[in-house]
């Protein structure tokens, strides 16, 4: 069985990636190659790996939804109270990576977080479908629960005592911005030879473009 494993294999060869040809600043070339994704209908193209640590070293990592980018960073939301955001609040440095087969290629962004305001936290809590706001509020994420009954018992409360009233944002639930300090950029090429462009900011706050090997 691990012998088949390790012969999977597959050779990219749809595009190129070369100093010349990308933007002087990374949130422009991640948008160039964001609009490129969206337009090449990726299922969950928004989905990314958020990578945390705690302050002792202990890495987890999981999948979570970017909801917004811009010159600012990237923005992803959750429960403060979950696993990720303990970890946060403990060391505010993470990484994100997109990996978008269809294209050959990956994004990995590594920098600090910070929470974003509370009115942005709550305008996208509001736009949220009502199921899912009234699951913010149910569902003490990360925490040990004895089943799933417990669960759903209290999404059943919850419906009835919201029924015919706004549902406000948890105090525990809101989001994330990731402020990138590197970005990298790696588009898939034969014989593993692969493209990887690296920004990296300097002191001044500019952005260094260096070409890493594969």
């Amino acid at each position: 069985m691990s012998h088949s494993i390790a012969a999977i294999r597959k050779d990219y060869k749809q595009h190129t990636l070369n100093e010349a040809d990308v933007a002087a600043n990374p949130l422009a070339q991640f948008n160039t190659w964001w609009q490129e994704a969206t337009k090449s209908e990726i299922d969950e193209v928004n989905a990314m790996t958020l990578a945390t640590a705690s302050a002792d070293g202990l890495p987890s990592a999981r999948i979570v939804l970017l909801k917004g980018y811009d010159q600012n960073g990237f923005v992803f939301f959750t429960n403060y109270n979950s696993f990720k955001g303990q970890q946060l609040e403990e060391n505010p440095r993470a990484c994100l990576v997109f990996f978008w087969k269809e294209l050959e290629r990956q994004v990995r962004i590594t920098g600090l977080t910070h929470k974003v305001s509370n009115e942005e936290s709550d305008t996208y809590f509001q736009s949220r479908p009502e199921s899912s706001r009234i699951g913010a509020w149910a569902s003490p994420q990360s925490q040990i629960i004895e089943n799933r009954i417990q669960l759903e018992e209290k999404e059943k409360e919850l419906t009835a005592a919201f029924e015919g009233k706004e549902i406000p944002r948890p105090l525990h639930w809101g989001g994330y911005r990731v402020q990138p300090l590197i970005m990298e950029f790696w588009q898939g090429r034969p014989s593993r030879l692969h493209d990887r462009i690296q920004y990296s900011m300097d002191d001044a706050g500019g952005w260094k473009i260096e070409r890493l090997a594969p």
